[in-house]
C-alpha cells in the first residue's frame, strides 16, 4: 500500500466516491474528469467564483442560480453538471475543490496513474513537457499526470514532487547551497 494515493475520506471523500462510481458505471470517467478539472481551474483563477464557493453568506438558491450560469457559459453538462448542482443544493459547494481532488485520486488509482507536481521557472513548451512526462514514466513504470506550476522565483531548473519523493534541481536552491557553503568557509 505504501506509495499509493491515500483513500479519500470524510464528507468530500463520500462525494468524490459517489461521482467516481456514477462515472465508472456510465463509462464517462474521462469526460467527467475533464469537466470537473475545467470547473476547478475556473474556480482557482476566478476570485468571484471562489467567493461564491467559499462564502457562507450566499444562500443555496443564490449559489444554484450562479452555478447554473457558470455551467451554461463553460459548457459543463450531463453528469458533471448534475453532480455540481447536487453538491450546491446540499450546501456542500464550499468543499467542491476537495471533492474534485478526491475524484482525481480515485480515477488515477483506477487507471494506474500517478501525479507529479512539477514546478518550473517559466512555461514549458509541449516538447519539454513530454520529455519530463517520459522521464517520470520511465522512473515510476506508470503513466504520469503532471501538475505543472510556474514559479519564477526558482530562477531556473525544476522541482519535482512525486508521492513522498522530491527532487529540487532549482537554481535558487543551488545558489542558496553555495551561499551557505561560502559562509561556513569564511
Amino acid at each position: 500500500m505504501a506509495g499509493e494515493e491515500p483513500i479519500v475520506s470524510g464528507m468530500a471523500g463520500r462525494y468524490a466516491t459517489a461521482i467516481f462510481e456514477l462515472a465508472l458505471e456510465a463509462g464517462t470517467l474521462d469526460q467527467i474528469r475533464s469537466e470537473l478539472d475545467a470547473f476547478d481551474a475556473l474556480a482557482a483563477s476566478n476570485p468571484d467564483l471562489m467567493r461564491l464557493i467559499r462564502s457562507p453568506v450566499f444562500g443555496a438558491e443564490e449559489q444554484s442560480k450562479a452555478l447554473a450560469a457558470v455551467l451554461d457559459r463553460t459548457g459543463i453538462s450531463g453528469l458533471a453538471a448534475q453532480f455540481l448542482k447536487v453538491v450546491t443544493a446540499n450546501r456542500r459547494l464550499f468543499a467542491v475543490r476537495e471533492i474534485i481532488k478526491g475524484f482525481r485520486a480515485l480515477v488515477a488509482r483506477h487507471k494506474g496513474e500517478v501525479t507529479a507536481q512539477v514546478t518550473v521557472a517559466e512555461q514549458l513548451n509541449d516538447a519539454r513537457l513530454a520529455e519530463i512526462k517520459d522521464a517520470l514514466a520511465a522512473v515510476t513504470g506508470k503513466h504520469v499526470q503532471v501538475d505543472l506550476r510556474v514559479d519564477p522565483s526558482i530562477i531556473g531548473g525544476l522541482i519535482v514532487k512525486l508521492g513522498s519523493r522530491m527532487v529540487d534541481s532549482s537554481l535558487r536552491t543551488k545558489l542558496n547551497a553555495i551561499k551557505h557553503a561560502m559562509k561556513e568557509a569564511g
